[in-house]
This record gives structure tokens, sequence and C-alpha cells, in this order.
């Protein structure tokens, strides 16, 4: 019994001790990060969907280029601060110089007939000194040779980890490395998502790619050294310049030319990672990747952590001087011409659920956070003139607000190949006319998106160009949508079907009811037809709907990437391009393909207003809205400005990470009251057995 009496009372004080002692840490008690420096220069993020490929040549989604687009520097990246989007140089000493050349060989002048234009030359000048970050495969020994480049299984097989290999080293990047990227683009096994448009472009691509395959049967799939290939259309001209040629005129290739595609890969990365035995480790491009950027990949685990830290390595990079009026105001140039990266290290975090990421946010584990329609009542509400503001309990915590439309756009599209609802007659166009006078796109907009949109009145969002000429968003007429039925011969009880993807979900549910209503209202039945997502492309590839809800994100800021969704070549059943409503005009193609090869200029500003006028009489989509992005930041994060297209500009964040850890402690202090009401209940609980005990040991045994 004694004991037991000494064991509980030792645990009792040990655990108070803990208590006191953990309350002197810097670390609150639910800190999600105990082995990080609670002071250290270094952004906290969350990512919610896990990146498949790292690799420069494979990777085209948004998870994947929040990692890459700080690690590898391609010639080109867009401004941080200007609007609209303007491009300038990153690892280019300048912008391109770009030359057109005719069937004879003639350079043209820039203005000449597109048509008259054969070839169009790129010549990339790369800045001198980049150097890569370090990396094993630069490793040499005493006598120049590489370390790690010929591994056999055995030796391989010692490797599990990156780090793993204690040796490292770097070098100078030379236009050779950007050559070679581009040559992997044509490499069959890695299939990357680009290489059926680039082949139509770049010279030689295509011809490349079958001699890969051709040559592909003497190797194991993995990648062979590009440099006993040829390119056609892409030649290095000296150690620090290059030469890009393309067929025909594409003005929007700089554009690319921004992407991590276009990025340097050295060949002794290349070859250090098609060594056998060390895929089998993940231990590859699509894992490790190596770049010149701001930081590097320290740690890569997909399924709970991505860490970047500061790339040694990196030049001297300033943040811009310059922006648009309104930046100084703003707070945007604060740290104007101060050196970047400005923070050491970022973690990124998986979370897969809506509330533990805005409750760590609300906590100050996240710096930033996006805002989510399960969240969005509680973060923010609408003024009296239809802004949008900051709950109080956010303001005063003193978290900042920021938003930005996207470039991008959110449709109902008509199949113009449906009996019913497509063709070009004056009666068909009455139909789509009328039903797009039906669709209130404000109310969807308020109801499910929560005003995260602004309503369109055409294909291309703010911040492109030609987006000022369009005329503002249809209103709902349900007496003119009436109107033009009856003119259509369209008769009340008229079967729509509308085509989806369904998952069952409520709000999904409510949505299409809404949807119905809007035909409701003029008279005309809708039905429904769920599917599953991948059946639901095949319908559309094929032009088996009527009706349908489909987006866009702009590749790149020009009005070509958002009007070619319904140039008639596009068609999704005779091409599989994107233009998924099949319409086709001709005078819309001409223009189109007049205005793709135009410079920004009044004359275009021209031709995009008479193709928009074509669209507004043909109807082939709703006009529905730009989707609305809203962020929150901590008041410990300086004021960043979003940006619809970069995707490379962590490195412009700026944090006061002592402020940031006193609000830490200070929201997150451990509510002990429960522990010490427990506490002293088990006291007295055990006070009358301690001092029966003490009393039957201590009392003389002639007082018994």
């Amino acid at each position: 019994m004694l004991n037991v009496l000494k064991g509980s009372f030792r645990a009792f004080v040990l655990l108070s001790l803990c208590l006191l002692l953990k309350g002197c840490d810097d670390h609150p008690w639910n800190d999600p990060y105990p082995n990080e420096d609670p002071r250290a220069n270094t952004l906290y993020f969350a990512f919610t969907e896990r990146p498949k490929h790292l690799d420069p040549a494979r990777s085209y989604s948004e998870p994947e280029w929040g990692l890459i687009g700080q690690i590898y520097e391609p010639p080109l990246q867009y401004h941080y601060l200007k609007r609209p989007y303007v491009l300038e140089p990153l690892a280019a000493l300048n912008l391109p110089d770009v030359h057109y050349i005719s069937k004879t060989g003639q350079d043209l002048n820039a203005d000449v007939d597109p048509s008259l234009v054969a070839y169009t030359d790129y010549i990339i000048e790369i800045k001198p000194n980049i150097f890569y970050a370090q990396h094993p495969a630069f490793a040499k020994d005493a006598n120049g040779q590489y370390l790690y480049h010929h591994l056999t299984l055995e030796e391989a097989e010692h490797y599990h980890i990156l780090k793993d290999f204690k040796e490292r080293g770097t070098r100078e990047v030379i236009a050779e490395d950007y050559v070679y990227q581009i040559k992997r683009l044509a490499e069959p096994h890695l299939a990357s998502p680009i290489f059926g448009l680039m082949a139509r472009y770049i010279v030689g691509l295509k011809e490349l790619r079958e001699t890969l395959l051709a040559a592909e049967k003497n190797k194991t799939g993995l990648e062979r050294d590009l440099r006993d290939f040829s390119l056609k259309g892409v030649e290095v001209i000296d150690r620090y310049r290059y030469r890009i040629r393309l067929i025909g005129k594409y003005p929007q290739f700089h554009y690319w030319l921004a992407m991590p595609f276009f990025s340097p890969i050295p060949w002794e990365v290349a070859q250090f990672y098609a060594q056998a035995g060390l895929e089998a480790h993940n231990i590859s491009l699509d894992w490790y990747p190596v770049g010149t950027g701001p930081y590097t990949l320290a740690e890569n685990n997909p399924e709970r952590r991505m860490t970047l830290e500061k790339n040694p390595n990196f030049r001297l990079e300033l943040y811009p001087s310059e922006g648009t009026a309104s930046d100084e105001g703003d707070g945007f140039l604060k740290n104007a011409g101060k050196p970047l990266p400005m923070v050491d290290k970022v973690i990124f975090t998986l979370e897969k659920e809506t509330i533990p990421y805005w409750n760590k946010f609300l906590q100050g584990y996240y710096d930033t956070s996006a805002i989510s329609s399960d969240n969005f009542g509680s973060s923010v509400r609408f003024t009296p003139s239809g802004g949008l503001e900051l709950t109080e309990d956010l303001k005063k915590q003193g978290i900042q607000l920021s938003s930005y439309i996207a470039p991008g756009i959110w449709y109902w599209g008509f199949n113009m190949l449906d009996e019913t609802l497509g063709g070009y007659t004056e009666e068909k166009r009455k139909i789509r006319q009328a039903l797009s006078l039906a669709f209130d796109v404000e109310e969807y907009v308020n109801i499910f998106l929560n005003g995260r949109g602004v309503l369109a009145g055409g294909p291309i969002p703010p911040d492109i160009f030609g987006y000022d000429v369009q005329p503002k968003a249809n209103t709902v007429d349900i007496d003119k949508a009436k109107r033009l039925l009856r003119e259509a011969g369209v008769k009340e009880g008229l079967t729509i079907y509308f085509d989806t993807v369904v998952s069952g979900d409520p709000d999904e549910i409510a949505n299409l009811a809404w949807l119905q209503k809007q035909f409701t209202k003029i008279g005309i039945r809708l039905i429904i037809r769920g599917t599953d997502f991948n059946r639901f492309q095949e319908k559309l590839q094929h032009g088996n709907v009527q009706l349908f809800f489909a987006g866009w994100h702009a590749d790149y800021p020009d009005p070509e990437n958002l009007l070619f969704l319904l140039y008639g070549p596009n068609a999704s059943v005779k091409s599989g391009g994107e233009n998924s409503t099949n319409y086709s005009n001709p005078n819309y193609d001409a223009l189109f393909e007049k205005m793709r090869a135009m410079k920004d200029d009044p004359e275009r500003l021209k031709v995009i207003q008479e193709m928009i006028s074509i669209l507004r009489v043909d109807n082939p989509w709703v006009w529905g809205f730009y989707p609305k992005s809203f962020a929150l930041s901590h008041q410990w994060v300086n004021p960043r400005k979003p940006h619809g297209v970069a995707d490379n500009t962590l490195k412009y964040i700026s944090i006061d990470p002592v402020l940031r850890s006193k609000k830490i402690v200070l929201w997150n202090q451990p509510i002990l009251w429960p522990f010490w009401v427990i506490a002293g209940l088990i006291l007295l609980i055990l006070l009358p057995v301690i001092l029966r005990y003490w009393w039957k040991e201590h009392i003389p045994l002639e007082r018994k």
C-alpha cells in the first residue's frame, strides 16, 4: 500500500513539474512543429493534393508547379507586380531576340503578313555565373572523374535516399543545358504533356521523337544521353546562347519560355538518375529536382510534408522597385530592392480535411489560407455596398484579406452539333440567346460561390489584353427570352438534357435544382444526365451532349489562349481539341488566325472586338463568370500581391517570425484549470487513505 501511495504521489508531482516546465517553453502544447525553431525565418503552408511529378518535362499541374516553380528557372518570368501581366528576363540576360524568316531565308519585318513567315528564330542568351544547387551528380574525385556516374547494381542498392550520397558538387549553367531539356520533351518514356503542341512548332521535335522511338528497343526505357541525338530546330550558338527555330509565326511561344518545361537540365543529372537500380528507390528527377532557383527540395514526403530550403548557390536577385500605381500605397513595395528569397525555409504540410486546416491557420500554425465554402461565412461578410470584408473576429487577430480574379472562365456550353441547340440558323441562335437570358448567373455566383466570381461578358478575363472591348454580362430578361423562343418556333414543354459529373453531394443536388428552375421560368423542361468524370469526358469528345458546364484556366495571359476555346479546328469531335462546344464559324476562325499572330496594339484590339461580336450573335456559351479567389494571411506576413499566372512567387514573401512566435503563444495558452480541479479531487479522495495509513504507521503501539 505504501508503494502504491508513493508512486501515485510521485506521478502527480512529476506531471505537475512537466506542466510547469512546458509553460516556460517557446513551443505551445499543441505545436505541430515541435522540432522547428519557433522564431526561425520559416514559412508554413498547407497542401491538399500530393504532387505526382517534379520532373519539369512531365509536370503540368498547380500542386506540382507550386513546388518546382521555386526550384527551376526558365529563361523568362512574369513581373511580380505589374498588371496586366508582363514578361521579363529570369535566367535570360534579356528578352529573346526574335527573327522572322521567309521561305527563301530572308529576314522579314516583325509586322509582315504571318503567311509569309516560314520560320521564327528565338535567340536566347543566358546570364553568366548561374550555378546549380549542390548535387551528387556533379561530384568529382581528385582526378576530375564523376564519383557517382558508373554505379553497379550492387552499389546502387546501398543508396536509399539522395542524402546517402555524401559528396556534392555544382557547375555553371550553360546554353547546352537548356537545349538538353528541350530534347527531353521528345523522350517517349517521359510522355511530356506539351510534346504534341511543341512538335507542331519546334522544327525537328517530331522527327527526334521518331528517332528516339526507333532507338528505344536497344534501351531499358531509362533516359539515354541526348547529346548523342541532334534536334534540327534547337542548337547551341556558344556557351551562353542558343537558338530555337519555330515553324511559322507563333508569338505566344515566349509565354512558354516562362514555364518549367523550358528550364535547364544538365546532362550529368539526367545520366546520374538514369543508372539502373536508383529509380527503384525513388532516386529520380521526378522525386529530387535539381535547379538553379532560390530554393531546393530538402524533404520530399508527399503523404505528410514537403520542405524547401534556401539555395546557398542562388545568385543575387532583388525585389522589384516598380509596379502599378497603387502598389506603394498597398504596401507591395515595402521590400523594394531587397535580396531574394526573403525567407530561409518553407514547410508544406499535407491537410486533407478543411476543418483541421482552418483551425491550424486560426491558431497561427499556417501563415496563409484560402477561403473554402465551409468557412466562408465565418471569414468574410458582405458590406452594404456589395463588397466583402473580414469578420470582426478575424480583424481582431490582425488577419489580412486579399483577392484577385483568376485568368480563366466558367461557362455553360451548347453543343453546336446537336439537332435542338446547335446550328447557325436564325432560329437556332434565338433558342440559345433565349436560354442565356434565362440564366441568372449573378444569383448562381452568390448562392453557390459566396460571391466569388465576376460576371463574364465574353471569354477574356480581366488583366488580359482584350478584356475591355467585351460588352457587359447578360442581364436576366424572361419576357425577351420567351419572345425569342416563340419566334424560333419552340413550343412550351421542350425537353433539354444537361450532362454533368455527379457525386450525390447535397450542394451539387441544390445546384442542379437551381439549374432546372432557370429553364422552368421559360417553360422548358431540363433533365439531368449524371455520370462519372471519365464517361463525361468521353461524351464531350464524341459530341453526345446538349448542354454542359465547363471551365478553363489560361496557360498564359494572352487572349489567344481563351479565344482558341471556340476556334473551329480545335473542335473536340473533329480534332479532340478544347473546343467542347464544337463551335465553327468561318469568319471567327479567319479572324482568330489573324489575331493570334498580331502584337498587342489597337489593330489587334479591333480584331478581338469583331470576334466577340460574332460570338455574341452565335451564342455558343452562356457567358458565365470569371472565378475570384480570396486569400487570408496573418499580420506577420508582409503584404503580398496575388498573381494569377506566375508560380515562382514564394521568393517575394517576407515575414516577421518574432511577432508570429509571440502571437502563437498568446493564442494557444493551455487551459489548465480542469487539470488542477481533477488533481484536487484526486487529492481529496486519497487524503483520508493517506492519513489513515500514516496514523497506523506512526502511532505508538501502547496507544493502539
